[in-house]
């Protein structure tokens, strides 16, 4: 793996099976050799991941799977492999040793569902039947002897759409799944994935019939620390992608809009996460018509690009495992032909051998500083505050920024009351915005600072200066 920083092993996993299944693909062997993946990633009789070294294989065999699309007939962006989903607690609410027997018991007091008992030794144990997690039992323990033992997944299913199948594998609700990939991230055994489309990004660099354009998100100045963003430009141009547009400057494009909007309208919420936009059809039916009519910052540049080049390719590099539901919306039809996450980016830059740090650089500079710093949160609402600054407008904007699902939730349910302090809702489902997307390598505070200083970089420091030749 050189010098490329991972959060985790299990992206790093990941990672490996994506790089071996490009490797392949490119040279047009991956259909001959893909069942011999498995024992190239694990070729040894020792396990090192798993109970045995055959289990292992078996897991890796369905990372193969949703590395090469997974069924074409499944829509569904994020998947369970369900032979991956291991050791995890699955009980809930229970009584540790911690608990002392005391005279209190104040968690019996608590509990309004008598799932309370105590046995001779006078500690409590929770009847299970009765039990409606509701967990008030551990927020009276003075001993802290109550635990909850939740899956990782289903602690970050903001949206709570994972439960637990009838063999204690996780199993998505997609009534619920807002596709934000916050599972995938979380999930220690990296049993939850998301489809990949590499090898039609892959097919579309080696069978070219036209341009292939590479969308890259803002939120690439967060990542690949280990080398220059220019050079991680070159990179994508060494992929085989004939031209670089900047998401950003799509950004600028939906400020100016959204500017326009909501001065007409006097309340509405940002259009530009597909994860939240998914999220309000989904639980505030009611708010569908709130939402921002145009496109996202990558639809948008999509749509500039094939005004421009009509026969163009089109391939959004980014943060987000949403995106690669967004694409598929009919509202999107003909605009972005394939979703590509910054982990499958690196993959692809591996699976060719690019040595990033020795390559020149690739100045791509046409968007603002607002375009760029639509990559965290509270950058959509600072452009289009500036934005309507730009147009001379009287209306006041008054933005509520939040930062990932509940944030959002709380500011929606305010709205649909008639209670919000605020006219514009800037939804990001993601925690600090797409700088912590589920897609990214690395997540953490210091993608805050880079995104900042990638927008403070940008030659254009306004948004009409962006745009004026567009």
């Amino acid at each position: 793996m050189g010098n490329h920083k991972f959060d985790t092993k299990v992206q790093v996993l990941k990672y490996k099976v994506l790089k071996e299944v490009a490797r392949l693909a490119w040279k047009g062997q991956l259909l001959e050799n893909i069942t011999e993946i498995p024992q190239k990633i694990a070729p040894g009789k020792v396990p090192t991941m798993r109970c045995c070294v055959y289990k292992e294989r078996a897991i890796l065999s369905e990372r193969v799977k949703y590395a090469v699309g997974g069924n074409r007939f499944n829509k569904k962006v994020i998947q369970v492999i369900d032979i991956a989903c291991d050791d995890c607690p699955t009980g809930g609410y229970e009584v540790t040793s911690a608990c002392r027997g005391c005279l209190a018991h104040r968690c019996y007091e608590a509990c309004k569902m008598n799932a309370i008992s105590f046995g001779r030794d006078q500690k409590a144990y929770i009847d299970k039947t009765k039990c409606v997690e509701c967990g008030a039992c551990a927020k009276a323990c003075q001993y802290n002897a109550i635990n909850n033992y939740k899956r990782p997944c289903e602690t970050s299913c903001k949206v709570k759409a994972i439960s637990m199948g009838e063999n204690k594998e996780a199993t998505i609700d997609y009534e619920k799944c807002v596709s934000c990939g916050a599972c995938v991230y979380a999930c220690p055994f990296g049993a939850i994935t998301d489809r990949s489309y590499i090898l039609d990004v892959i097919d579309m660099l080696t069978n070219k019939k036209s341009k292939v354009y590479a969308l890259v998100a803002p939120s690439i100045a967060s990542q690949f620390s280990y080398a220059k963003l220019g050079q991680v430009m070159t990179a994508i141009k060494s992929l085989g992608f004939d031209e670089i547009e900047e998401v950003a400057l799509g950004a600028d494009m939906v400020a100016e809009k959204e500017a326009a909007e909501i001065e007409e309208k006097g309340f509405m919420t940002s259009s530009c996460c597909p994860a939240f936009v998914s999220f309000v059809e989904k639980n505030f039916p009611t708010m569908k018509d709130k939402i921002s009519h145009n496109l996202s910052p990558a639809g948008t540049i999509a749509r500039y690009v094939k005004e421009r080049d009509p026969s163009a390719k089109t391939v959004f590099i980014g943060p987000c495992t949403a995106k690669k539901f967004e694409f598929q919306r009919e509202e999107y039809a003909g605009t972005i032909d394939s979703v590509i996450t910054f982990e499958e980016l690196q993959a692809l830059i591996d699976s060719k051998d690019i040595e990033v740090n020795d390559l020149p650089e690739t100045e791509v500079d046409d968007a603002s500083y607002f375009g760029r710093i639509f990559a965290r949160s509270g950058g959509v609402s600072e452009a289009v505050g500036q934005a309507l600054k730009e147009r001379n407008s009287d209306f006041e904007v008054k933005p509520v920024a939040c930062s990932g699902i509940e944030e959002c939730k709380v500011a929606l349910m305010r709205a649909t009351r008639g209670i919000l302090q605020g006219n514009f809702i800037e939804g990001m489902a993601c925690v600090g915005g797409c700088i912590g997307g589920a897609g990214c390598l690395t997540h953490g505070e210091k993608n805050k600072t880079e995104a900042d200083k990638y927008g403070a970089s940008a030659t254009a420091k306004s948004i009409s200066d962006a745009l004026a030749d567009k």
